[in-house]
Order: structure tokens, then C-alpha cells, then sequence
């Protein structure tokens, strides 16, 4: 089966959109399908237009214009010269706006299945944008299947058609993203230097070793919407009781919330923060074992890649009560829920577990069991090939 994937974020792009796309797409080529990725990139000039393989997926990227409608021409009249060229048996997008309407409009116009996957901010503000209403309208009436990775997408969804919105939660490799002692992290890690510190990150683990300091930790992009403002004045409150390290692993996104943060740092000379700046996602599990409380205080979200890695690596994860972490957080037996911008609650739940070690552990024995039970890779292919039999294709 030959599957034109269509995304507006793929690595090295930031964020989970391009995380999960690179999975799926990695995941269907493993399969023995063949994948053609296209993504618009502020990378090349517009209109330009390059493939690579990566990873077995054969990804073209191609320059975007200032005007979205500019790009969505060029990426609507790249996939049919491609299918011209060698004919695609299905259409798949993650997003609804741009991805979406595009291959919706594509498959429409040469008679090929679509398939759409709805992400979050998809659903959950583009759908307030005027100038982006009318895709994610029409790409939701004429898709020939939607799915989404959050039951609370499909219920935001629903009002907007009615028609069926197919669940299907986010995987993460389980062999990849396991329990680590600190030590082992340190071997593995000697020689990395953090972007912002500039100091060696073996160094800050020897430190929380020898010192027996705590790690809270965040894994991602940084900003306003994964509760930047929340975790930096739980973490004000924290820091006056005792002394404890906030690790963001990845960057703050530039703007605004850079300000803001570096504005808070610059405020509290006391506070131990590190940001690592981009980080692999092979290298991610070493830093997940540095940390002893995973934070996600995200006011909107999908189903985040980082809560699942985090889970799987057996760390005691606390996270607000948005999205796909309604499907996987069952508060007080495998993880802590908190409630959207409470910072004295966020501040008060991680003492508790800082604390409280037996607690953290088993929080975090019983969110490794939950991931490998049911948030595993060939569960999220499966059900993906499963849609595809849907529309009549051979899998």
C-alpha cells in the first residue's frame, strides 16, 4: 500500500505533532508499506522543494509562502503531480487545517480515500479562527474517516458534524522508554552540555546525586499553553520550603514566554533551573531518569507524547485534567491530577510526593504497567491499519 502522509510539523520540527507523525509514518514503513511524507518547511524558499529518506519514510519537504493560501496551492498541486506520477492508494493527514484540507480536497478530487487525524489545538482553537473555520468544516464533513487521540477531542468534535470520530490513543516504545538508575544515565551521558548552562549535564546528575537534591522535571516546549506561568510560581513556592531543581528538557518558546522566563530567572537568583534546550528524542529517556516528579500542567492538550514517555519510564507524573490525560491518569493510583492554573494545588501535591518516595515509586510502577498494557506501538498501528481495511483497502 502506497500512503501519501501530509503534515504541518515533522521532525526536526518541534512539538508533538511532529513527534507523532514521524511514529506513525516510521511505524506503517516498518509494516512493509510505502510512505511519502510532504510538509512545508520555512527551511527553503518558497515553492522549492526537497525529499530525503529518513528512517525508511521517503519525506519531501517544500519552501512555504507568507500566505497560507499560496502554500496550500503548492501542496495541493504537489500531491497531484505525484499521484500522477505514481498513484497513492490513501491520503493521510494529522491536523485538520492545513494537512487536513488538503489531502480531504485531493482525495475528493482524484477519487482517493482520506483520512484525517485530529490533534488538539486542531479542534480546540483553530476551530475558533475565522480564517481557518471553513477548512476544518469541510474537512471534517468530507474526510472519508477522522480519528483523533483523546476521547475529549472526539467529544469536542462531535458538535461540529455528526459522524463517527474513530479513537486512537498515542503509543510510545516501551523498550525505548524504560526505567534508568541515575548512574547509568551519567556513563551515558558524559560529554553533553546543556544549551543554556552550559555546563555538563553528567555535572547537574553527580550534583542531585551526591546532594540528594530533587528533580522536578518537564519535558517539551515550553510556553503558555503547557502551563509555563503555573510551573514557575509552583515552583517559587517549592523553592522557598526547600531546595529542589527544575529541569525543562527542550527549549522555551521564543517570544513572549522566553521573556517571561527569562524575567522569572532573573527574579529569583536562588532557584536551580536548567533548560536544556533541544534534545533528541533517543536521548530522551537519560533525562527522564534524572527526574523524580514529572510535571504536565498543560491548559489544553491531546494526548501528550511526554506524559506517556514519562509513565513508561516509571516516573510519578503529576498533570492537569485536559485531553488524552483524562484517558491515561487515574489520580492517585498511577499519577497525581491537579486542576488547570491552580498553583498553590500543583505547589502542594508535588511536597507531598517530594516527601513521599514509596509514593512517588509506586505512582510510577503502576503508570509503566498501564503504558505497556495499553499505549504500545503495534497497538497504535493495528488500529490505523484497521482503519484503512475500513475504506476498502488491501493492509
Amino acid at each position: 500500500m502506497k500512503i501519501a502522509f501530509l503534515t504541518e510539523k515533522y521532525t526536526p520540527d518541534i512539538g508533538g505533532l511532529a513527534i507523532s507523525t514521524e511514529r506513525l509514518a516510521r511505524l506503517l514503513t516498518s509494516a512493509g508499506h510505502n510512505v511519502r511524507l510532504f510538509a512545508p518547511t520555512s527551511s527553503l524558499p518558497p515553492s522549492e522543494k526537497r525529499t530525503l529518506p529518513s528512517s525508511g519514510v521517503s519525506v519531501t519537504r517544500f519552501g512555504a509562502h507568507k500566505r497560507v493560501d499560496d502554500t496550500l496551492v503548492d501542496w495541493f498541486e504537489l500531491i497531484v503531480e505525484e499521484h500522477k506520477r505514481e498513484p497513492f492508494d490513501v491520503f493521510h493527514a494529522y491536523f485538520l487545517t492545513q494537512a487536513g484540507f488538503v489531502a480531504t480536497y485531493a482525495g475528493k478530487y482524484l477519487n482517493v480515500p482520506s483520512v484525517v487525524s485530529i490533534r488538539g489545538n486542531d479542534i480546540e482553537r483553530a476551530a475558533f479562527d475565522p480564517s481557518r473555520f471553513s477548512h476544518v468544516m469541510y474537512t471534517l464533513q468530507n474526510a472519508d474517516a477522522v480519528t483523533t487521540n483523546a476521547s475529549e477531542l472526539v467529544k469536542k468534535a462531535k458538535p461540529f458534524v455528526d459522524r463517527e470520530i474513530i479513537l486512537i490513543p498515542n503509543g510510545v516504545d516501551t523498550e525505548h522508554f524504560k526505567p534508568m538508575e541515575r548512574n547509568v544515565m551519567l556513563a551515558e551521558a558524559s560529554g553533553l552540555h546543556t544549551l543554556e548552562s552550559g555546563s555538563l549535564l553528567s555535572d547537574v546528575g553527580q550534583q542531585a546525586v551526591q546532594h540528594r537534591s530533587r528533580v522536578i522535571g518537564f519535558v517539551g516546549e515550553l510556553r503558555a499553553k503547557k502551563g509555563l506561568t503555573t510551573l514557575l510560581r509552583a515552583y517559587a513556592q517549592i523553592n522557598k520550603k526547600q531546595s529542589v531543581a527544575l529541569l525543562i528538557v527542550g527549549e522555551v518558546r521564543a517570544g513572549n514566554d522566553k521573556e517571561a522566563f527569562d524575567e522569572f530567572r532573573s527574579s529569583n537568583p536562588d532557584s536551580q533551573i536548567i533548560a536544556t534546550g533541544y534534545v533528541s528524542h533517543n536521548d530522551l529517556p537519560t533525562y527522564y531518569s534524572l527526574i523524580d516528579i514529572f510535571v504536565h500542567p498543560s491548559l489544553r492538550d491531546g494526548m501528550p507524547n511526554a506524559v506517556l514517555e514519562a509513565m513508561a519510564c516509571e516516573k510519578a507524573v503529576i498533570a492537569t485534567a485536559v485531553g488524552g490525560t483524562k484517558d491515561i491518569l487515574d489520580d492517585g493510583k498511577n499519577g497525581v491530577i491537579v486542576n488547570v492554573n491552580d498553583v498553590d494545588m500543583l505547589a502542594e501535591k508535588i511536597l507531598e510526593l517530594l516527601d513521599d518516595p514509596e509514593k512517588r515509586k509506586s505512582l510510577g510502577k503502576n503508570a509503566r504497567e498501564l503504558i505497556v498494557n495499553r499505549f504500545t506501538l503495534e497497538k497504535e498501528l493495528i488500529a490505523n491499519l484497521d482503519v484503512y481495511r475500513t475504506l476498502g483497502l488491501k493492509v
